[in-house]
């Protein structure tokens, strides 16, 4: 009963003194904590979450965990429970061997908080080793002259536990001779002594056989036997004696296996066998012994192993030195190992930030290590260093810790990653160094918009392009990563010509490939201005913008477009007429055209392409006039086919061709004379075609005939009218003269542009004589008195009273168009005003009409063929029909046959331009009225 008694009580002190251990720990800077050897795995040391004033939770989300340096981890954090459990099995003497204290330390990291709380924990003692004898069997000599009283040592017992459990008694079996004797040395130890009670007898008992019990104090009590055989000797009256009582030696901890250390010595003055030593480890443990190695005849010690310093700095030893007469004596060696900077420093890195954002601020950790080096004094003293050029520093934390900040801003676009190389270097001599790499990769963040490589970006692109053809692509680079870099490409909105820009290109928002979605035209427009974007696909996404100018280039697709002659609407020809009196070099008419396209492809050039008699006729190569070659014969047809061909000058060159007609004839008369010289058409049907124009122009002209003679009825009928008035003495003799003309000039008028012929020979075709010679003419009238009332041809028919004549002018017997007077482009020929001649069979019939109204007109006194500017002296109704584009004022070309008169603007006359009288004309003319 008493022993359970005895065992909960020492237990009680025991959780007593851990209880008053906790308390005094709780006010240190350290957390401390004890915990009993050979416990099991998973054993609760503490409650590290309790007293790091944490919860449970956050030692999971800040990331607590253990760090230690250089030894396997003892003990674990149980993240469930918040408790500091064993990892293992400790077993104590394995751990801290002899010391009085078994202290394990190690650090406990926050990692989010970057901080290092220091665990001692105390590893306490438990009875767990037998007291154990180096040997089982101890053989002792002792000569039976031996006195009693006469100690001898005797093998002491090992036991590794300390405290109350190490080594604490030895018992020796009953005996008649022997008892056992124990002494106590300056330092604890306990040596059992053989101590002889009795005179021995060799002769009586030769050996003597006893049992040595060693018992330690722990609870439950261990022990251990050794056997040991008394051997009863002959006389050996001296004992060996050493030297020196201690010896001592230091040694360098990196000597090789095999160098001797120092040599023991001991005398015995006895001569024979019991003057011979021998040597031999008396008392060594366990970790020594395969350390060292004695020759036990000369004493010398030497090492069997390598030394070292770090594992164990300092080694005692006894060394027995006995004779041949079992003499014996003890000597102490202590030996020390001297440190030797064989050691690097050892690097281990705790918490590395990697990947850290390229915006991380200054100093953001990116590592925390441990930088240890075994050795002492000098040689255990580390310092690391990194390269100067690298944008970290090392700042020093607590004890061997080492924090890499960053210093500067990272830009990953610069350095993608760094390879940061720790240098750990011991103060040893020579120095020690352990090289750590560290590889940093910087994650991308986007602060950089894409970039194009070109400000602005010029496309030239020919028109009358496919639909969805690809005409350029643009590229923008952007220095980020990942989806920061990938570019997307989008085109401003925008309008062109009422049309959203979408509908003339598109562009590949993937690659940058801009496709046209129309076919270009030249004509249509010659360039689009847009702003092409690209952005990233970045959180927020950046971008940048670039002009992009498409230039459309000519190409030659438009035929040149014939303006004058044009074909008439109901599908006939129109002719020109010229006089067989016509000398080399007469301007006949001329080609009018145009191009639509641009620069070298608008450039034309005129050919006489086909001619019905080659050799007549020639066509001015950029001017397109239609010149007579030579003088016409009375030989020549009357009709001339001419095929003329416009070309431009592009790649390939484009052409149009028109087919003019010219009456060779010097009149109306000539050319209907002609006529019925002419060969019946082939074809039946031209022929009733024809017949049906003549039987037309018949039933025209006699219309047109009632017309003049209704005319002429109204016009005697006001004069007689305004006879009577004068008769009556009315005073009409001051009114102003009026602008009338004479009855006969207004027929000579009428005759000069009514004869209107079909001619059907091949084609058919419109021509307009002018009549040349009339003895009646229209009178200017300028050429009348401004007292005369009425100013009529000396020819005149209707005789007036009282009214004197007006001598008339010469006839205009240059009645045919001066060059300059042809049809043709404004600044073609060097007259001040010329344009293009009536092109089709309705501004004819429209010519005609504003004729015939401009001479009722002047019969009705209304008007005068100098009528105001801009209209050639029509009606309002008719005059703004030729004021339009390729339309010219055609009152320059007009002429009235046989008089002095011409169709002209009435500002001119203000400008005081003179009228063309018949004193004007040419020689030239005269001659050709002889003829």
């Amino acid at each position: 009963m008493a022993a359970p008694a005895n065992r909960l009580l020492r237990r009680r002190l025991f959780l007593l003194c851990l209880f008053l251990r906790r308390l005094w720990e709780t006010g240190a800077s350290q957390i401390r904590y004890s915990v009993p050897e050979e416990t099991e795995k998973g054993f609760i040391v503490g409650n590290i979450s309790k007293d790091l004033g944490l919860e449970l939770r956050e030692l999971a989300e800040r990331g607590v965990r253990i760090v230690s340096r250089g030894r396997t981890q003892l003990f674990a954090l149980n993240p469930r429970s918040g408790s500091l459990v064993t990892a293992g099995r400790i077993d104590r003497e394995e751990l801290c061997a002899q010391s009085a204290r078994c202290l394990v330390n190690f650090k406990v990291l926050v990692e989010d908080r970057v901080q290092l709380h220091g665990i001692e924990i105390e590893v306490t003692d438990i009875n767990d080793n037998n007291p154990k004898f180096q040997v089982e069997n101890l053989e002792v000599k002792i000569n039976e002259i031996a006195l009693p009283g006469t100690h001898y040592p005797l093998p002491e017992a090992v036991d590794p536990d300390v405290g109350l459990n190490s080594l604490q008694s030895y018992q020796l079996s009953p005996n008649n001779h022997f008892s056992l004797d124990v002494q106590t040395g300056d330092d604890g130890a306990v040596s059992p002594e053989l101590v002889l009670e009795r005179a021995l007898d060799r002769e009586e008992e030769a050996a003597h056989y006893l049992v040595l019990i060693a018992t330690d104090g722990g609870e439950p009590r261990r022990s251990s036997t050794v056997h040991i055989r008394v051997t009863v000797l002959d006389t050996n009256d001296n004992a060996p004696v050493f030297a020196q009582p201690i010896y001592r030696v230091k040694v360098p901890e990196n000597v090789p296996p095999g160098t001797r250390l120092l040599t023991v010595s001991a005398s015995d003055p006895d001569e024979g066998t019991n003057g011979e030593v021998a040597y031999k480890f008396w008392k060594i443990s366990e970790k020594q012994s395969p350390l060292f190695q004695l020759n036990e005849n000369t004493g010398e010690i030497s090492t069997a192993k390598s030394l070292d310093y770090e594992e164990c700095a300092f080694y005692d030893m006894e060394i027995q030195a006995e004779d041949g007469g079992a003499l014996k004596d003890r000597t102490k060696v202590l030996i020390s190992v001297e440190d030797v900077n064989d050691n690097r420093p050892e690097v281990t890195i705790t918490s590395l930030f990697s990947p850290v954002r390229e915006d991380a601020p200054q100093g953001t950790i990116i590592v925390l290590f441990n930088a240890h080096d075994r050795d002492s004094g000098k040689n255990g003293q580390v310092v690391c260093s990194i390269e100067e050029i690298l944008p970290f520093q090392l700042e020093k934390s607590v004890e061997d810790y080492y924090r890499l900040l960053t210093v500067h801003n990272l830009d990953r676009e610069k350095t993608s990653g760094y390879n940061i190389t720790v240098t750990a270097t011991d103060r040893g001599t020579p120095p020690q160094s352990t090289e750590i790499h560290i590889t940093l990769h910087v994650v991308d963040v986007n602060d950089n918009p894409p970039s194009f490589s070109q400000t602005s970006y010029s496309v030239y692109l020919p028109e009358n392009n496919l639909r969805g053809t690809s005409i350029f692509s643009v590229t923008a680079h952007d220095p980020d990563s990942n989806e920061n870099a990938r570019v997307v490409y989008s085109l401003e909105e925008d309008t062109i010509q009422g049309a959203p820009l979408s509908s003339y290109v598109s562009i590949n928002s993937d690659t940058g490939v801009l496709f046209a979605l129309r076919s270009f035209d030249y004509e249509q427009f010659r360039d689009l201005q847009m702003q092409v974007r690209a952005s990233d696909s970045g959180d927020p996404p950046l971008s940048s913008n670039v002009s992009l100018s498409i230039f459309v280039l000519d190409q030659n697709d438009n035929v040149p477009e014939i303006l004058y002659p044009a074909l008439p609407t109901d599908g006939s020809t129109g002719v020109e007429l010229a006089p067989r009196s016509a000398e080399p070099g007469y301007l006949v008419t001329k080609v009018v055209a145009v191009d639509r396209d641009s620069g070298q492809n608008a450039w034309l050039s005129y050919r006489l392409l086909k001619a019905s008699e080659p050799g007549l006729f020639t066509v001015g190569l950029h001017t397109g006039e239609v010149r007579t070659a030579r003088a016409l014969l009375d030989r020549d047809a009357l009709k001339q086919s001419l095929v003329v061909a416009v070309q431009d000058h592009g790649q390939p060159p484009l052409s149009a061709t028109v087919t003019l007609t010219v009456a060779v004839a010097d009149s109306i008369p000539d050319v209907l004379a002609d006529l019925g010289n002419l060969d019946s058409p082939a074809n039946p049907e031209d022929s009733d075609l024809t017949l049906y124009l003549v039987v037309a122009v018949a039933a025209v002209s006699c219309v047109f005939l009632a017309f003049v003679i209704v005319l002429l009825a109204l016009r005697l009928r006001h004069w007689h009218m305004s006879r009577l008035f004068q008769a009556s003495g009315s005073g009409l003799a001051d009114v102003p003269a009026s602008q009338f003309v004479g009855v006969d000039g207004v027929r000579a008028f009428l005759q000069t542009y009514s004869h209107e012929v079909s001619l059907t020979a091949d084609s058919r075709s419109h021509v307009i004589f002018p009549q040349p010679n009339y003895a009646d003419t229209l009178i200017s009238q300028e050429s009348c008195e401004k007292s005369e009332p009425l100013c009529v041809s000396d020819d005149s028919r209707f005789p007036i009273e009282d009214t004197p004549f007006v001598p008339q002018a010469p006839p205009n017997t240059d009645w045919r168009f001066s060059q300059a007077q042809r049809p043709g482009t404004s600044g073609s020929q060097n007259g001040d005003e010329t344009g293009t001649w009536p092109n089709n069979q309705f501004d004819t019939e429209m010519l005609q009409a504003m004729i015939l109204a401009s001479a009722s007109e002047a019969a009705d006194g209304s008007s005068t063929l100098g009528g105001g500017a801009g209209t050639m002296g029509l009606s309002a109704r008719y005059g703004p029909q030729f004021t339009l584009q390729h339309v010219p004022d055609y009152r320059q070309n007009v002429y009235i046959p046989g008089s002095n008169a011409t169709l002209t603007n009435a500002a001119g006359k203000r400008d005081g331009k003179a009228p063309a009288g018949g004193n004007g004309n040419k020689k030239k003319s005269g001659k050709k009225e002889k003829k």
